[in-house]
């Protein structure tokens, strides 16, 4: 018999980290192709973010812990982790952006990642 990863989280913390998660994803998928810009791989990881967003969203709505929390706190935390290594030492082939910390969608980036990284610990 499987373990069952399903999780039963109160309703409007479920929704928040919905709405959370899939801030985080579009506010990627919008800013991929300057992303493609800097350089291929940064422009890949913020498509990749977003869809897997879009998936832990999913997974959140299904009630499934792994693929919705785990898989969001992942791709939220790993752009939090990728936020703050570009504006202190920078990125593999990309120098650091110290002056681009309260750049808008950065910031509105990091809210939704916060929140959600928040809600996850909330949640167990």
């Amino acid at each position: 018999m499987q373990p069952d990863n399903r999780t039963a989280s109160s309703p409007t913390l479920k929704w928040l980290a919905i709405a959370a998660i899939l801030g985080t994803g579009l506010i990627h998928l919008v800013e991929a192709q300057d992303a493609f810009g800097d350089a291929r791989y940064k422009g890949v990881l913020f498509v990749a973010n977003g869809l897997g967003a879009l998936v832990a969203a999913f997974g959140l709505h299904r009630n499934r812990r792994v693929l919705g929390w785990y898989l969001g706190l992942l791709v939220a935390g790993g752009a939090l982790v990728a936020y703050v290594a570009s504006r202190t030492i920078g990125l593999p082939g990309l120098p650091a952006e110290p002056d681009a910390w309260l750049e808008p969608m950065g910031v509105a980036s990091l809210a939704c990642e916060g929140l959600f990284v928040a809600l996850f610990v909330s949640s167990r």
